[in-house]
């Protein structure tokens, strides 16, 4: 390696660590996808929906169960045979003895069962249930971290601007001051700028503090240790651009998209198919078993183990339910959950809309309204410098320069309001369209 590129080399190795550094918003929501604590939750949540729908599954599919008993009789039971089958007296007999042993293996199959196979189609819809979850969590975390975020890009703005207002009260101050030492200014000129410059201190110490509880929550919604550095890259003009949708995507926009309505839709078929396996029940069950053991007899446990003998049965149960009051006010209640389920996904749906529709407008006004104060701010920028030259000249008066720096202020504080209340506006109409995902993936490092 030649002296050049070493050089080079050691020119751009500082740049790129750097940048590595810098968090942009896509790469803060990559890192919270994969490391937030919420993602296991979820994750194991749809391992549970799947042991639950191989739990269903198995109720079909044969068992076999192993049992033995090894009974003590300690008083054994007689039985009396009556006078005129053995002799002309009753004759008491014993059919067991004290030790009986009995180990035993038995298969059971289901074969017929409707409440059963009806359950069954739950499965389908419980995964989908558990995928939606996952996916919704996902879109709650994309969410959090753009609030959080936001919140982080508007108080840097907000800090810069306070720096800048504070460096003029400083530097009008330190005049001021020369002028009152020479007697050309009062002395309450100088204290009213001073009372305006620790003002800015002030607002300046919120503003800091603001920025280091918006960090921290930007780590939490990350799943970022707390205690390392994070610094996120700055949003500028160009993309404020970016994050404007198109026409298009406003008018397309339909509430089918939500996570949160294919959840209403998946949680109204699973009640529905519950209701349908409760009136199930009442059909006939029909299952076949088969069965292997050995039973042994003796007054001692050694001759009863000693003495066993095989015996072996295959069968079919039939089981045909008559009366069962619990199980109706079990269809009842279905019944009712069902038809509450279909009105809450009504009811939601028509929510979702006007969620819809309300965010929309939202968004387009606020749209217009950071156009209109990032024009104010430049406005009332202007003309803070030209009555601040003409003040700098003794054109004009100490109450004239105050009022233009106050409504250069309010105009900033307008400015950063509505700067924030147009990301909100964004990351709300791209949830209300369902497409928090989309939004993401359009990001760029």
């Amino acid at each position: 390696m030649n002296r050049s590129t070493f050089l080079s080399l050691l020119l751009i190795l500082p740049t790129a660590l750097f940048a590595q550094d810098v968090w942009t918003l896509k790469s803060c929501i990559d890192y919270g996808l994969k490391n937030n604590h919420s993602n296991q939750v979820y994750a194991n949540e749809k391992k549970l929906a799947d042991a639950k729908a191989r739990e269903a599954l198995a109720a079909y599919l044969p068992t076999v169960t192993l049992t033995g008993t090894l009974d003590d009789n300690l008083k054994v039971q007689q039985t009396v045979i009556p006078a005129g089958v053995f002799g002309p007296e009753d004759v008491r007999v014993a059919f067991t003895k004290q030790y009986q042993v009995n180990p035993m293996a038995q298969l059971d199959q289901t074969i017929f069962d409707k409440s059963l196979i009806t359950g069954l189609q739950a499965n389908r819809y419980s995964k989908l249930q558990a995928e939606l979850n996952v996916a919704k969590n996902e879109e709650t975390l994309i969410y959090n971290i753009c609030n959080a975020y936001f919140q982080i890009a508007v108080y840097r703005e907000q800090l810069e601007l306070l720096h800048s207002t504070n460096e003029t009260y400083r530097g009008q101050m330190q005049v001021t001051e020369q002028q009152v030492n020479k007697g050309v200014t009062l002395l309450k000129d100088l204290e009213k700028i001073k009372v305006n410059y620790n003002t800015s201190l002030t607002q300046i110490r919120v503003a800091e503090t603001n920025l280091t509880l918006s960090e921290n929550q930007l780590k939490f919604e990350m799943g970022f240790p707390i205690l390392e550095q994070l610094t996120v890259k700055p949003i500028t003009n160009e993309t404020l651009d970016f994050y404007i949708p198109t026409t298009d995507s406003l008018q397309q926009a339909s509430v089918s998209n939500r996570t949160d309505y294919k959840l209403l839709q998946v949680n109204a078929k699973l009640t529905e198919i519950d209701e349908r396996r409760l009136k199930n029940i009442i059909y006939p069950k029909l299952s076949a078993y088969a069965r292997y053991g050995n039973v042994g007899f003796g007054n001692e446990v050694n001759q009863a183990w000693s003495s066993m003998s095989s015996y072996s049965s295959i069968g079919l149960k039939l089981t045909i339910p008559i009366v069962d009051f619990k199980r109706q006010a079990q269809i009842t209640q279905a019944k009712y959950k069902w038809r509450n389920s279909i009105e809450n996904f009504k009811l939601e749906e028509s929510r979702y809309q006007v969620e819809l529709e309300n965010t929309r407008s939202k968004f387009k006004q606020e749209q217009s309204n950071l156009r209109l104060y990032t024009e104010n701010i430049e406005l009332a920028q202007s003309t803070f410098n030209a009555i601040h030259l003409q003040y700098q000249k003794g054109t004009t008066d100490l109450t004239e320069w105050l009022t233009a720096q106050n409504t250069l202020r309010d105009s900033q504080s307008n400015y950063l309001n509505s700067l924030y209340n147009f990301f909100l506006a964004k990351v709300d109409l791209e949830k209300a369209q369902g497409t928090l995902k989309d939004f993401y993936q359009t990001l760029s490092n």
